[in-house]
């Protein structure tokens, strides 16, 4: 009898480990929009927008910014320019765009930078980028 116990025992833990379904984990990150600036946004927390001047045109696609941080759009292996004295972590304490300011265009490079702030080379000189900003009708901007 103890035989047909155990294959009964067997037969019933088997039915019952074959019959757990195991869910895939999930995980959910939301980052929210990104913000709507006229010049881009830090590419840090808490991505403030960005004042005129900081990044350069090979930040914006069709005058649309490419992005920065958890939001940042460009192509693998992207160094744009920046100038990096118009960053409050360099001590720039001058005034910042409001969100759907109008752009107006100037820049002058001193560093290259990918979306999540690293230091690198952009390939190319920085210093001859004339035209920074917005230059779409998207987000309150406009070409000056």
């Amino acid at each position: 009898m103890s035989r047909w116990k155990l294959l009964a025992f067997l037969a019933l833990t088997v039915t019952l480990v074959s019959s757990i379904s195991v869910a895939p984990a999930q995980v959910a990150i939301n980052i929210g929009v990104a913000p709507v600036c006229p010049y881009g946004y830090f590419d840090y927390s808490p991505y403030s927008c960005a004042p005129y001047g900081y990044y350069g045109p090979d930040w914006f696609t069709g005058g649309v910014f490419i992005g920065a941080g958890p939001w940042f759009h460009g192509p693998h292996g992207f160094y744009g320019h920046v100038d990096n004295r118009y960053d409050p972590q360099h001590g720039y304490a001058g005034p910042m765009p409001d969100r759907g300011a109008k752009p107006f265009t100037h820049f002058q490079a001193n560093e290259a930078r990918d979306g999540q702030g690293h230091v690198g080379d952009a390939g190319h000189d920085g210093g001859g980028e004339h035209s920074a900003g917005f230059q779409g009708s998207r987000g309150g901007g406009g070409r000056r």
